[in-house]
């Protein structure tokens, strides 16, 4: 079992839920009730488009292999725990997908939700895309090059907002959970990977979650968090109370907590790193192993406006900060910035989400 579903395993599938739902999906019988139907796609598309009230699907235990889409309004989707319920797709950005062009990175998610009010839970959702081996080939794949590596196992896109992810398990190598845009909130989650596996522009929460590092071979360094967040948006991935461990094989001193991600754009009929993004990401509370850095932050290149494909923008640019972090990984005061109590209640669940209340 792997060192993330170790953290859930625990957690038993009936708190996750209980019915009746409005839509069951399952390989076995069970005594769950609610209308059934034979594949998850065809629930979540029978679901009501206005969002009036939230739309309950069950699913229970079983590998779905697909690649899925929630693009309706307070849909909730409910596993029978990150053990038994299992949604996996593999698809990486350098292969080719069956129209015969290339996935890209925004393709290969195994779950793409692009609608609000969308709750998560008891789910493991999982790309199975084998980086391990691409990054044995000789002339395989580069992490650090686009349409390589990447492959998302989950995306927030979209028209998402106040989406709430809990007791999953999310799991990939590079690029494992797309936050783009607006507000979610992640708790009681494993989220698996080893280059820039938690990115995007959104203000995303992550309360109690366990954030494991997998190995790497080229290069060895990993890299947790990057974000694009623009620079009026006050807050960016925020892990508060959060694990951060590391599978064997990681070395010491080799994850960085993050680096800015300057998502590119149109200007000019040019396209460039924006220059309004400037990535924000805190981690407050949290317990670091030893395989992060000391350093803690590292720089990430971008198009500049110059034309130049390897302008970099360097950590002490963005928006990088910590609040009494202890463990092995944690370098007190002696590194980036160091919060106040005030500035860090300033990334509470309240002062980040406003008028959203999620329970």
């Amino acid at each position: 079992m792997s060192m993330g579903l170790l953290a859930l395993a625990g957690r038993p599938a009936l708190a996750l839920g209980r019915g009746p739902f409005d839509a069951v999906v399952e390989q076995a019988a069970s005594s769950q009730s609610g209308r059934r139907f034979a594949g998850l796609q065809q629930a979540i598309d029978a679901a009501p488009t206005d969002g009036k009230l939230p739309y309950r699907i069950f699913l229970g235990p079983g590998t779905w292999q697909a690649a899925f889409l929630i693009d309706r309004p307070r849909v909730q989707l409910i596993g029978a725990g990150v053990q038994a319920t299992r949604l996996i797709f593999a698809a990486g950005a350098g292969q080719i997908a069956p129209d015969g062009k290339p996935y890209g990175t925004f393709r290969t998610a195994a779950l793409k939700i692009t609608a609000p009010d969308v709750h998560l839970s008891g789910l493991s959702i999982e790309n199975s895309y084998d980086a391990v081996t691409e990054m044995h080939k000789p002339n395989g794949l580069k992490a650090d090059l686009p349409g390589s590596q990447q492959a998302i196992a989950l995306t927030l896109d979209g028209d998402t907002d106040r989406a709430v992810i809990r007791d999953c398990h999310l799991a990939s190598h590079q690029d494992t959970l797309y936050c783009a845009r607006r507000r979610a909130l992640f708790t009681s989650c494993s989220i698996l990977g080893s280059y820039d596996f938690i990115f995007g522009g959104a203000a995303a929460r992550f309360e109690g979650c366990t954030i494991v590092s997998r190995p790497r071979v080229e290069p060895v360094e990993g890299c947790i968090a990057a974000p694009s967040t623009l620079l009026d948006q006050a807050a960016g991935l925020v892990f508060d109370g959060c694990d951060l461990t590391a599978q064997p094989g990681v070395p010491d001193g080799s994850v960085f907590l993050g680096r800015p991600w300057r998502a590119s754009t149109m200007v000019g009929g040019k396209r460039i790193g924006d220059p309004r993004s400037v990535g924000m990401a805190a981690y407050l509370r949290c317990r670091i192993g030893r395989h992060i850095a000391p350093s803690g932050w590292t720089r990430m290149w971008y198009t500049g406006a110059d034309g130049n494909p390897r302008t970099f923008f360097e950590p002490e640019d963005a928006r990088f900060a910590e609040f009494h972090n202890i463990g092995p990984g944690a370098q007190g005061t002696r590194r980036g910035k160091q919060l106040s109590a005030q500035q860090a209640d300033a990334l509470s669940r309240a002062a980040m989400f406003g008028d959203w209340h999620p329970g």
